[in-house]
């Protein structure tokens, strides 16, 4: 036995020592494509965190609008501007009624409930539900079965074209996840322009204070597969509307 278990440690050996040649073989040769001496120690990083100028940097509000709609545009997504909630609310309705929406779900947000979208989309027939309004209703299905999503964004992006959306318990994740349409109302007070103005507010709230979920949107769903064939619409909306509104 004390042979055998002998035998087995030298076996285990060799392999170890036959894996580092082929692992130093592999990296000499990187470094001889990339025309440089192998780097056997990490190189000094004696900055961390964004450099200064990257802080202070910030487009103007119009610059803003115009790179967050080509940035969010690129991403396959779509943009209006808009002069208030009001003429959101005719969008939505309009869109409703152009695409036969049925079942509309909305997050359980103050901005949402004074908009008056249920007597808006009543004459099209459209049936409103609010997130969480019942306590007894499976409300993950009812957003699966929901032609539209309507949210209320809490940041926006423009250097990147992206939506920021927290979840909670009057603002389900499914609402934006779910639907086959979703409608993101964007106050222009929200729209930022680098995603660390974003990201500081979490960290100033502390980890005890993070919602249940922080979610960055940019453009419908999207999904390839091994051979690069793109396509839009399935782990998530089709389709996606920022109403960028002021």
């Amino acid at each position: 036995m004390a042979k055998q278990a002998g035998s087995h440690e030298e076996w285990l050996e060799q392999l170890a020592e036959e894996s580092k040649r082929k692992q130093e073989a592999f990296m000499n040769g990187i470094a001889g494509k990339l025309g440089h001496p192998r780097m056997t120690s990490a190189p000094e990083h004696p900055f961390r965190g964004a450099p200064d100028f990257w802080e202070a940097f910030e487009w103007p509000l119009e610059e803003r609008i115009d790179r967050f709609e080509d940035n969010f545009k690129a991403a396959g997504g779509h943009v209006a501007r808009l002069l208030d909630m009001e003429a959101a609310k005719r969008f939505i309705a309009e869109k409703a009624e152009v695409l036969s929406a049925k079942y509309v779900i909305r997050q359980n947000q103050p901005e949402l409930n004074e908009l008056g979208l249920e007597e808006a989309l009543a004459g099209s027939g459209a049936e409103v539900r609010v997130w969480n309004g019942e306590a007894e209703e499976n409300w993950r299905a009812r957003a699966a079965e929901s032609d539209f999503g309507v949210v209320v964004a809490d940041y926006a992006v423009a250097y990147t074209g992206s939506v920021t959306v927290l979840s909670s318990k009057d603002k389900g994740r499914s609402v934006s996840l779910l639907p086959t349409a979703l409608f993101v109302l964007i106050p222009l007070e929200r729209l930022k322009t680098r995603l660390g103005e974003v990201l500081r507010n979490f960290d100033a709230a502390g980890r005890e204070q993070l919602p249940a979920g922080i979610h960055f949107i940019s453009g419908p769903s999207r999904s390839a597969d091994i051979e690069n064939d793109l396509t839009i619409g399935v782990h998530g909306p089709g389709v996606v509307y920022a109403l960028l509104i002021g």
